[in-house]
């Protein structure tokens, strides 16, 4: 339906008009017209349907229209129906005017900005014109575009906030996406949002407004409620394919148990334009009759602007209490969750996530900028912490607040819920390219900044400074670069969040007692990979033929079965194609068969073992991959390189697993759930294709097999069948969508009883952050140096930045979150200089019980399952 733009396309103007509004004439058709629809809508078994037919057949025979002076007899017809009431019973509609517009789809960033214009001096005149129309608006980067290119159009908008008209909703710095942003930017999305309504217009929103995302993850309910929100709207789940979600009204469980109360306009859309028919379906959809009697009906052109018209806002005065109809009013998000919230004691709740049957070809659409956020989440997330340590070892550096702050609403305005998603036109896509190198130029900048600082005071010549920032130890193989451009493989150790020197090409680690990686070549031309925790056994095409938990003996691969097999679908959606894929596209699975002979060994063992092959996917699409295996490490990784140009083809990479399971269990944010891999019920069939983060485990009691990527996000377990969606070939709206040269890298970690015991967690995490070689201006700290430390595998402590509104800059923010499903205790360590220690919300806000106990630079966190927790550190002041 949605082809890509025809940048030649041409339009003329033919003819124009000069005309006479005539107000009384205006008024008699909006009379008529919803007469005609209250007859049509009520149906010929209603006595009020009846009423309002003869009532316009009376008004069609006194109108005479070539004599005004009967207008007002007709009008009078009009009034006495409309006048007749309802009774105390009737349904309340809460009529709010929207504008949904899309920070980018099938136009560019720069558009939206005139779209806000065009559409926000609109709703002001209509709030001028009718002082109880209230209009809800959601997404600040919009209003910030607004407040920057069209400052009197934002103090306008001010004005109106301040009365009570112009009502700031949703809380985020754009409507996002609600499965691919990490944990971390959904938190970052609410604090620039949030900030950004109170600092311009006084107060911040207690509403989430998504209506047209793609799905919502289980953690945005804690998120929402630590961000000061407790309520949520959105309607897409209406756009389920396969099941009808049985309410508009209820309260949703996430993850860790927080609760928000929910509301789907029954009507099913944000567009509304104050029709009979669109009324009387807002009440008789609602699947929550009974348990409540108040629904929200959003009206306004959307999309791409516009918003509502004064005629929608008299089509809504005109019903606003009519007999035979719901009562209709003009209204407030406000006014509808309190009403909601005073009855809702009869409400339903539903617990998890929110899974939309549909769209789920988003997952995969556009690798690029799919890399692109990974990419980019992690270098913010790396420079914060550098940053933050730097802040506390350096008197004289200076955290860049004011540049990261920038950096993230980058990031965030591309995790709009059409750019993230691939489902935008061209040039779109290339602006979030364009904004992904931005920050990865700065970010590099900052890192290099970071690592002086840390550096400052040593005397020498220049060194490398090698940087852990996860919260664990780590050791593993590193490229070290050496004089003249050359690179040398190098054992390291590095502690948790902290640095250690590099070391010298004389000071290498010993491997013992570590086993060195064994590389085998057969006379088959096989090559086996050993490293004495797995071995890997690569047929003479690279298809994984097994792999063995080497202390057990397991076989992780599925008898007479392949893993690392590459497969095609035809993928022709029915009816969105960058946003697509439907569960027909399975049944045309053709695996792609490699060469025999063209798998040879890469790097043939010590702290490395490799091996290579190239594989022809088709006659216009190669791949080529390198298999790895380092010392000590518990996966093996496959660094792939594809050529991709096709059209409507889907390419996944599949692993049959020597496991039974019901369940497959995959990461979300702080967090993982799990998912059927059966197809019992419908709605089990309609997650043939479903949404991951960094890992997937396939699990029964005692072994699994675990998937990890570092930036991928469509997944399926299928039976014992663990698939990676790697690249589609949609043709609208972008038709050069996914065209050309692609790398990226997964990983298969088979392990011994539960993926939480196991490491899964903390494996992909350094699969996604690897070790960072930064040069030093001086020569790097001889001793190694750690900053944070966490007693408890099951807290994962995510991010470390500035504090919001820190006094001198001495204040840090740390988050942590339990990661395995369960009630624990554990330590924090640092060995930061901390003064203070107390606990604050998402937006930073202190937690009123005050300060934690600190003892020996230490403070005991006390967490229940996927619980987030914040804290602050105020710093003492550094050393002059």
């Amino acid at each position: 339906m949605i082809a890509a733009p025809d940048p030649e396309k041409m339009f003329q103007v033919s003819r124009a008009e000069l005309a006479v509004f005539h107000r009384d004439v205006y008024k008699l058709l909006v009379d008529l017209e919803l007469l005609l629809g209250i007859a049509k809508g009520l149906g010929e078994d209603n006595q009020r349907s009846f009423q309002a037919l003869y009532t316009a057949n009376q008004m069609v025979n006194v109108c005479d229209p070539a004599q005004p002076e009967t207008f007002p007899v007709a009008q009078a017809l009009a009034s006495k129906f409309f006048g007749q009431r309802g009774g105390e019973s009737q349904h309340t509609i809460h009529a709010m005017g929207h504008c949904h517009i899309d920070t980018a789809w099938l136009w560019p960033f720069k558009e939206t900005v005139r779209k806000c214009a065009r559409s926000w001096v609109t709703v002001v005149q209509l709030m001028e014109r009718n002082p109880e129309f209230i209009f809800a608006c959601s997404q600040a980067q919009q209003l910030e575009w607004v407040r920057s290119y069209y400052p009197g159009l934002h103090a306008r908008l001010q004005e109106f906030a301040c009365r009570g008209q112009f009502v700031p909703v949703g809380g985020t710095w754009v409507e996002m996406d609600g499965n691919l942003p990490s944990g971390e930017s959904m938190v970052r999305q609410f604090l620039q949002g949030q900030n950004f309504f109170r600092q311009e217009f006084g107060k911040m929103c207690s509403e989430f407004w998504l209506p047209d995302t793609f799905g919502y993850s289980a953690q945005l309910p804690q998120i929402m409620r630590s961000c000061g929100i407790k309520r949520f709207l959105t309607q897409k789940l209406s756009w389920n394919l396969v099941n009808s979600f049985p309410h508009h009204t209820f309260f949703w469980e996430g993850l860790d148990g927080s609760q928000v109360l929910a509301h789907f306009p029954p009507g099913d859309s944000y567009g509304m334009q104050g029709s009979v028919e669109e009324v009387l379906k807002t009440v008789a959809k609602n699947r929550d009759k009974g348990r409540t009697n108040h629904s929200a009906f959003l009206f306004g052109f959307g999309d791409g602007g516009g918003g509502p018209t004064q005629t929608m806002v008299d089509r809504l005065k005109r019903l606003c209490n009519t007999d035979g109809l719901p009562r209709v009013q003009l209204s407030s998000p406000e006014r509808l969750f309190s009403a909601l919230e005073g009855h809702s004691e009869q409400l339903c709740t539903w617990v998890g996530e929110l899974f939309l049957e549909l769209h789920n070809g988003t997952y995969t659409t556009h690798a690029q900028i799919k890399k692109g956020n990974r990419e980019c989440e992690r270098i913010l997330h790396d420079v914060e912490l550098l940053s933050s340590l730097a802040l506390a070892r350096s008197a004289q550096f200076l955290y860049p607040a004011a540049l990261l702050q920038d950096l993230w609403r980058l990031l965030l305005l591309t995790q709009f819920h059409d750019v993230v998603t691939g489902s935008c036109i061209q040039l779109v896509a290339e602006e979030a390219i364009c904004h992904y190198e931005d920050i990865r130029s700065h970010g590099n900048t900052l890192l290099s900044a970071a690592a002086a600082a840390l550096c400052a005071g040593e005397p020498g010549p220049e060194g490398l400074l090698i940087v852990n920032t996860l919260p664990w130890k780590r050791t593993e193989v590193l490229a070290l670069p050496r004089s003249g451009g050359a690179h040398s493989l190098a054992l390291v150790t590095v502690p948790s969040m902290g640095f250690a020197p590099a070391p010298t090409p004389t000071s290498l680690q010993p491997l013992l007692p570590q086993q060195p990686v064994f590389v085998v070549q057969e006379t088959d031309s096989s090559v086996t990979l050993d490293n004495g925790i797995i071995r890997v056994r690569l047929d003479p095409t690279g298809r994984l033929t097994s792999l063995v938990l080497v202390a057990s003996g397991r076989e992780a691969i599925a008898e007479g079965a392949m893993g690392n097999q590459f497969v095609l679908f035809d993928d022709v959606p029915l009816y969105w194609d960058a946003w697509d894929v439907m569960d027909y596209h399975l049944e045309t699975r053709k695996p792609v068969l490699g060469q025999a002979g063209t798998l040879a060994v890469g790097t043939e063992g010590g702290v490395r073992g490799s091996a290579w092959f190239l594989l022809q996917i088709s006659p216009n699409s190669r791949l080529s991959q390198e298999v790895v295996l380092d010392v000590g490490c518990p996966y093996v990784r496959f660094h792939t390189e594809v050529h991709w140009h096709e059209a409507h083809k889907f390419l996944k990479v599949e692993f049959p697993a020597r496991v039974r399971s019901p369940q497959a269990t995959y990461e979300v944010q702080f967090g993982h759930l799990q998912r059927p891999t059966h197809y019992n019920t419908s709605w089990d069939w309609a997650q043939f294709e479903v949404w991951a983060h960094r890992w997937m485990d396939l699990s029964e009691h005692g072994f699994g097999l675990a998937l990890l990527n570092d930036c991928k996000y469509g997944a399926s377990v299928r039976g014992n069948v663990l698939s990676l969606s790697l690249l589609r070939a949609p043709k609208s709206p972008d038709a050069t969508v996914d065209m050309g040269r692609h790398e990226f890298t997964y990983a298969l970690m088979p392990h011994k009883g539960s993926f939480q015991d196991a490491g899964v967690i903390p494996a992909a995490y350094s699969l996604n952050f690897p070790l960072l070689a930064l040069p030093a201006p001086g020569p790097a700290p001889a001793a190694a140096w750690s900053a944070f430390s966490v007693s408890s595998p099951a807290v994962v402590l995510e991010t470390v930045k500035q504090a919001e509104t820190s006094p001198q800059g001495r204040t840090l923010l740390l988050r942590l979150y339990e990661a395995h499903g369960s009630h624990t205790d554990c330590w924090l360590h640092t060995s930061l200089p901390v003064q203070e220690a107390v606990l604050c919300d998402l937006l930073e806000r202190r937690d009123p019980t005050g300060p934690l106990l600190l003892r020996d630079n230490r403070l005991k966190l006390t967490f229940t399952p996927f619980q987030v927790q914040s804290l602050l550190l105020v710093l003492q002041p550094p050393p002059n």
